[in-house]
């Protein structure tokens, strides 16, 4: 026996299991049983990515703090506070970057922050670009969030030149916004605006779906 269940964008989704996938990428939900490949990511990463991130002790990269972190980022993703997934490749299952929509805010706002990473051996590739617009899709129809900030300083012009083939739009610079790398950094501010809802466009019709009747409350 089935009954209809009218599901609207902005209910809070369960992010699927098994993850979302492109041709090239795919996105899972952070979790402690990543904690290997998280960790090693981490590391053979560290020196290519700290000049972009706040200084690192060696603290950071220890098995079990990055298996809480995890867990934190994992709690976080129910609670619906954030998204935070890992990208692997679908050919090899190797972990190469990070994904993360923090920070969200619903009511009037229906917003959040975006922050990403890609192995550095993959750079120029694609693969992040094919990531973020996978994810950004799901933030924006799922999740029906308006609006997605992200922020890079002035002279990482490779995140620029990404963010702006995404259709994220300059909208000012936030001086001494950031420690990063143990100096605080002035940041270029970029937001993208869910496409359905540009021009001031109303919320999507609710989508109705069949479910079983024993999971409907």
């Amino acid at each position: 026996m089935t009954a209809t269940r009218c599901v609207v964008a902005s209910e809070k989704p369960v992010f699927p299991v098994e993850g979302i996938a492109s041709e090239r990428v795919l996105l899972r939900s952070a979790d402690p049983s990543l904690t290997h490949e998280f960790r090693a990511y981490l590391i053979d990463n560290h020196a290519y990515l700290q000049p972009w991130e706040p200084l690192r002790d060696d603290a950071f990269f220890d098995p079990d703090v990055v298996s809480e972190r995890l867990q934190s980022m994992a709690q976080k993703n129910a609670n619906g506070d954030a998204l935070l997934l890992l990208m692997f490749t679908r050919e090899s299952n190797r972990l190469i970057g990070t994904c993360n929509f923090a920070n969200i805010v619903r009511g009037a706002f229906q917003a959040c922050h975006l922050g990403f990473s890609v192995a550095e051996d993959l750079q120029g590739r694609g693969l992040m670009a094919e990531g973020l617009r996978l994810a950004l899709a799901y933030v924006f129809d799922q999740m029906g969030l308006h609006r997605v900030m992200a922020n890079h300083r002035p002279e990482n012009h490779r995140s620029a030149r990404l963010l702006a083939r995404l259709g994220f739009q300059r909208e000012g610079e936030a001086r001494s916004y950031l420690k990063i790398n143990g100096v605080w950094a002035d940041h270029v501010l970029t937001s993208l605006i869910n496409p359905k809802e540009v021009d001031g466009g109303v919320q999507a019709l609710p989508v109705c779906e069949q479910r079983p009747q024993e999971v409907v409350s």
